[in-house]
């Protein structure tokens, strides 16, 4: 196995990680900004006024990508099983 394979292997992973997080991450920005000014311009500052909507968006997020997502990870780890017999020999 080549260096240049192996860094194409990792790359690739960290590529899928990114892509497969962004979603989520996103989610819980766009929320946590917005439950932020709304805590900001109200001065109401109770911890569940941020876990709660947090915890709403991101289950949405996950009902809405996660076939996006399912099958982008069922994709890579196809290559990657796929391309066993060529790292190998």
């Amino acid at each position: 196995m080549t260096p240049e394979t192996v860094l194409t292997i990792a790359q690739r992973a960290l590529e899928m990680t990114m892509m497969l997080a962004a979603p989520l991450l996103l989610v819980a920005l766009l929320i946590g900004l917005l439950v932020g000014i709304f805590q900001a311009a109200t001065q109401i500052h109770e911890m569940t006024l941020s876990f709660i909507p947090k915890l709403v968006g991101m289950a949405t997020a996950m009902v809405i990508a996660g076939p996006w997502m399912l099958k982008q990870l069922v994709s890579y780890t196809r290559m990657l099983i796929e391309s066993i017999p060529s790292l190998i020999g």
